[in-house]
């Protein structure tokens, strides 16, 4: 290994946690009506840590599926998802398990 390393042929290492290990939210979002709310989406699902953006019907028009590794970083990919043209109120929901 440090060989590879000294060499360059290794250039970093990562670690990626298994999905029971990570933190995971549901945020659901009500966008300006006159905005294109598939805009938003599209936007929505380039952010960090969003894996999921789901486009609804009722009092909210979009939900998003967050997954990290701690709530700082959900709080992160959230200030990030209220910064985007559109979205005028979100309501998060932190997943404690999933059950099934």
């Amino acid at each position: 290994m440090k060989n590879l390393v000294d060499s360059g042929t290794i250039k970093r290492f990562t670690v990626e946690i298994g999905e029971e290990n990570a933190t995971s939210a549901i945020v659901l979002i009500s966008v300006d009506s006159a905005t294109d709310t598939s805009k938003v989406s599209e936007k929505l699902s380039k952010l960090e840590g969003v894996k999921t953006v789901y486009e609804i019907t009722g009092q909210y028009d979009i939900t998003t599926i967050i997954s990290a590794t701690n709530i700082s970083e959900i709080n992160s990919s959230i200030d990030a998802l209220r910064k985007i043209p559109g979205v005028i109120d979100t309501n998060t929901v932190i997943i404690l398990r999933k059950v099934a």
